[in-house]
């Protein structure tokens, strides 16, 4: 039940009528990757730009955060953006 809501949350995500700021979207990004994909691995990755640093430091922001959590969190936000 609570992947089906966060996968209805990802594709509800796009129907905002406004862009959400810079770190609105960093959150949402974070949150995101670590839902699907666990903590972040590697290293920062300085070749490819501030774009790609800034999504890295966001991700690794919520490291150690269990995918449920991140999932209801992702949740969370993207149902205080559409409201």
């Amino acid at each position: 039940m609570l992947k089906r809501k966060f996968e209805r949350a990802s594709k509800r995500v796009w129907n905002l009528t406004e862009k959400p700021s810079n770190g609105t979207l960093l959150r949402l990004y974070a949150l995101y990757k670590q839902a699907t994909e666990g903590d972040v691995g590697g290293r920062k990755p300085y070749s490819k730009g501030q774009k790609a640093i800034a999504k890295w430091n966001a991700w690794f922001g919520v490291k150690g955060t269990a995918s449920e959590d991140a999932m209801k969190s992702y949740i969370e936000l993207v149902d205080s953006l559409l409201a």
